[in-house]
């Protein structure tokens, strides 16, 4: 098994692998396709996405320092659900129209939030 430190990392560079593709698709491929409203609903997605794929990046950094934080781990899986709660539904949602979508959406909101006040206390639990 990984370590939470290159945990993080992999999937740090993963999200920021995929957010790179996902933010040029949408600036090449969609925005043609897609009403100004929904691309700034997909736009949302990407922002969000890269936030957090740095975010990832941040716990597997600290997470070298801080060598198996249960806090850590839960920033960085928080973050991860927040990814695919937060930006998933936006892409869907912009891509497909399905306004339910957008309840989903604040969740991942919450388990981003959640993610960085988490890793915060991994940071003050551990000095």
């Amino acid at each position: 098994m990984f370590s939470t430190a290159k945990l993080f990392l992999i999937l740090g560079g993963i999200n920021a692998a995929l957010v790179v593709m996902l933010g040029a698709f949408g600036a090449h491929g969609l925005k043609a396709r897609m009403t100004a409203e929904m691309l700034a609903v997909y736009q949302t997605g990407v922002h969000y996405h890269l936030f957090h794929a740095l975010g990832q990046l941040a716990v597997g950094i600290v997470a070298l320092h801080i060598v198996d934080s249960v806090y850590l781990k839960w920033a960085g899986w928080l973050m991860l659900a927040g990814i695919i709660l937060f930006s998933g539904s936006l892409y869907v949602l912009s891509v497909s129209g399905l306004r339910w979508l957008g309840m989903v959406t604040p969740f991942g909101g919450l388990a981003f939030i959640a993610a960085w006040i988490v890793f915060v206390i991994a940071i003050a639990k551990s000095v």
